[in-house]
């Protein structure tokens, strides 16, 4: 069974709408308006290119990510080379682009289920806050790579469901917090 990993860039409060700078959001690139690069903090983000074999996102990431990461091959290699997989009901096949690699869509978290019961190695999540939250209520995701920063935003998609559930546990296998006030936390989910 594959590991499904959700990476994401996310403020104290839990919003992780925009934060590179995508329009739309009113606080809109967040991650790096009024915090001090600090290239330590974001060794994680490298390490999930060597590490993950495909890549999994919601519809609307898709339509984001596909006309820009392409092009983005110094900074992308490995996100850009493995098999990507895109969770959508209404998007068609001739609706993906053809310079980015392997692109199939998944219809349904069965099928989502169905790929990580495949063989091969990590399936990292990126973006894709309502895929997240839909991942997550319905078990599927299991391990959590966070770069958690020094920001209330308040208002914004949110990467953790608000669903009346049962407690879910989870244990820490990293933490690190950097000069810039950003803190990474890798958790995985226990079951």
């Amino acid at each position: 069974m594959r590991t499904l990993i959700a990476t994401a860039f996310v403020s104290l409060d839990g919003v992780v709408e925009a934060p590179g700078g995508e329009p739309g959001y009113r606080n809109s690139g967040w991650t790096f308006r009024d915090i001090p690069f600090d290239e330590a903090a974001y060794e994680l983000k490298g390490r999930e290119q060597g590490e993950a074999t495909a890549m999994l996102m919601g519809r609307v990431s898709y339509e984001v990510f596909a006309p820009v990461w392409p092009g983005m091959t110094t900074e992308f290699p490995g996100y850009n080379a493995m098999p990507k997989y895109v969770v959508s009901t209404t998007l068609k096949d001739e609706d993906l682009v053809t310079n980015w690699g392997e692109i199939t869509i998944l219809r349904s978290l069965d099928d989502v289920a169905a790929l990580k019961d495949t063989e091969g190695g990590p399936i990292i999540v990126h973006g894709s806050a309502t895929l997240d939250r839909a991942l997550s209520d319905a078990g599927l995701i299991d391990r959590y790579h966070l770069l958690v920063f020094p920001v209330l935003l308040g208002a914004g998609k949110r990467l953790f469901s608000d669903t009346d559930k049962d407690k879910q546990n989870l244990r820490l296998l990293e933490s690190e917090s950097y000069g810039n006030g950003v803190q990474k936390l890798v958790y995985d989910v226990v079951r």
